[in-house]
This record gives structure tokens, C-alpha cells and sequence, in this order.
């Protein structure tokens, strides 16, 4: 029997209920405390027992050297990307404003 407990049973038998509450608070903190530390240690043994690498990334895709081609795009899985014409309007650059100097009055 630890210690806390016997002074936990030695305060209710002489009637001291406060010592008790506390005798028994420290019990159970000890219990608890040693429950964590057992199972602190099982985790500690087990976490890599096991255990399989996974890969970080995708694999990638294989090099397979420069391409004199340029009449195709291709993407990064090696599928060609394909590009059509449309109708629509090709939007114009436009030239950059300078900015405005405003005259200020420094006789006031």
C-alpha cells in the first residue's frame, strides 16, 4: 500500500476529512502520473517497430533529354499540350501614365 494511501485511511479513520481529500488527491495524481509513464514508455518502443516509409512525392516523370522540337508543348506527365486559334481579340499593352505633380502653395 503506498503512502498516500495509508495516510488517506489513517485521516478518515480519525475523523480529519480535510487531510483525507488531500491524501487522496496525491493517490491519485501518483496513479495517474505512473499510467502516463507506462504508456510514455510503450509508445516509445513501439512508434518506429514497424513502420514502413512512405514516399514523399510523386515519382517523377523520366528525363529523357533536350527536344529540337518546337511546333509541341508538352506537359510535365509528357502528354502533348495542344493549342488552337480563337476569334477573340488580342488585348493591347497600355502605356504607364506618369504620375501628376500637384503645385502646392508654401507661403501659407
Amino acid at each position: 500500500m503506498s503512502e498516500h494511501v495509508k495516510n488517506f485511511v489513517d485521516s478518515l479513520a480519525s475523523g480529519n476529512n480535510a487531510e483525507a481529500g488531500e491524501a487522496f488527491k496525491d493517490a491519485l495524481r501518483d496513479k495517474v502520473a505512473a499510467g502516463l509513464d507506462h504508456s510514455r514508455q510503450d509508445i516509445a518502443k513501439n512508434i518506429f517497430t514497424g513502420a514502413n516509409a512512405e514516399a514523399i512525392s510523386d515519382p517523377k516523370p523520366e528525363y529523357t533529354g533536350p527536344n529540337d522540337r518546337t511546333d509541341a508543348i508538352f506537359d510535365d506527365q509528357g502528354q502533348q499540350i495542344s493549342f488552337e486559334p480563337n476569334d477573340a481579340p488580342q488585348p493591347e499593352a497600355e502605356a504607364p501614365q506618369a504620375p501628376v505633380e500637384v503645385a502646392t502653395d508654401e507661403t501659407q
